[in-house]
């Protein structure tokens, strides 16, 4: 589909949260108000880059569009199973030697948006709303499967497969109705009132949101079923009311940056992971959690920009034209 400065934006901030969001995930036992913002920033930033991601999916189910994903998704996902594999051995990582199968960390993502992709195929010929329906009756019975996991990404795929699905059914008028002035207004109140909420209730468990585990292993063996049906509409709500104040004007470096988010998705991985095994910051206060950001979008910044990315896209992208288009401009004399 043709590309807009709006999802473009939409990428650029999401991507920055799941870099913030992995930046400040060990110092959550720190303090009430970084488990707060943790899981507030969980509650919406997976399933909104998912709803976004089954938008730009309208061409899924041709066999020629298939081949594409398989050197999109699968080829990345082995190349970079097989880095991480490596880097988590020199690290000291626990688990570095996962088998294949097991997708390191954040890897899980390329796995389960291939098998999206492949489960729209049949979605598809489903009536909208009989397919979403359906979908996350699946997401909600696959937690009572206490064997489920990480193995092949398979929680996460069922679990997040209705936000993919949304996605894809909805048109650009549709999601264009999340810029009027009363859903806007309405966003804002949302937002605040979910960060009070998961503030002042119980401690959350942040395994809701991660999508990764039974309800066994959730401690809500029976009523599982009925807390993740709440988890669905949270964060639907918090997507929505997030997505209604993404800028819809090109904002230079920031639109440009949305443009290349699985550069940075498959590479944060080597920075959060060496500063978690060598515990290199210490928090102790807001100005250490504000530092943390500046950190996440250093990360961002850097690992989008023209020069690691030219240099990686052989690995992700199985293509090198930005690095001929930098030696003919260096050939040229235009560098």
């Amino acid at each position: 589909m043709e590309r807009s400065a709006y999802f473009d934006n939409a990428k650029g901030l999401l991507i920055f949260l799941v870099v913030f969001g992995h930046l400040i995930q060990p110092y959550t036992g720190e303090a009430e108000w970084i488990h707060t913002l943790y899981v507030w920033i969980y509650t919406f930033h997976m399933p909104a880059f998912i709803l976004v991601s089954g938008f730009f999916a309208k061409g899924s189910g041709e066999k020629s569009y298939i081949l594409k994903l398989v050197k999109k998704l699968i080829v990345p996902y082995l190349i970079f199973q097989l880095i991480y594999t490596v880097y988590y051995f020199f690290i000291g990582k626990d688990g570095w030697n996962a088998g294949i199968f097991y997708p390191h960390w954040s890897l899980w993502f390329l796995f389960s948006l291939f098998c999206w992709h492949i489960l729209l195929i049949f979605f598809k010929r489903i009536p909208a709303k009989w397919g979403l329906p359906l979908a996350v009756f699946a997401g909600i019975i696959v937690g009572y499967i206490g064997d489920i996991g990480h193995t092949f990404s398979l929680s996460r795929t069922i679990v997040f497969f209705p936000f993919f699905l949304a996605g894809y059914w909805l048109t650009l008028p549709q999601m264009m109705t999340v810029k009027r002035k009363a859903v806007k207004v309405a966003a804002i109140l949302i937002l605040v009132a979910m960060a009070i909420v998961l503030h002042i209730a119980p401690e959350f468990n942040s395994g809701w949101l991660l999508a990764s585990k039974s309800y066994i292993d959730l401690g809500m063996e029976e009523f599982g079923g009925i807390a993740r049906l709440g988890v669905y509409l949270a964060a639907t709500v918090m997507a929505v009311s997030v997505l209604a104040w993404i800028p819809q004007k090109h904002f230079g470096w920031w639109t440009d940056l949305g443009r290349k988010t699985i550069y940075v998705y498959l590479l944060h991985g080597f920075f959060i992971q060496f500063i978690r095994e060598k515990e290199l910051f210490v928090v102790d206060s807001v100005l250490d959690i504000l530092g943390l950001a500046v950190i996440a979008a250093f990360i961002v910044i850097l690992l989008s920009s023209k020069l690691l990315v030219a240099v990686w896209q052989p690995f992700i992208e199985g293509k090198a034209s930005i690095l001929r288009n930098l030696r003919m401009q260096r050939k040229h004399g235009h560098v």
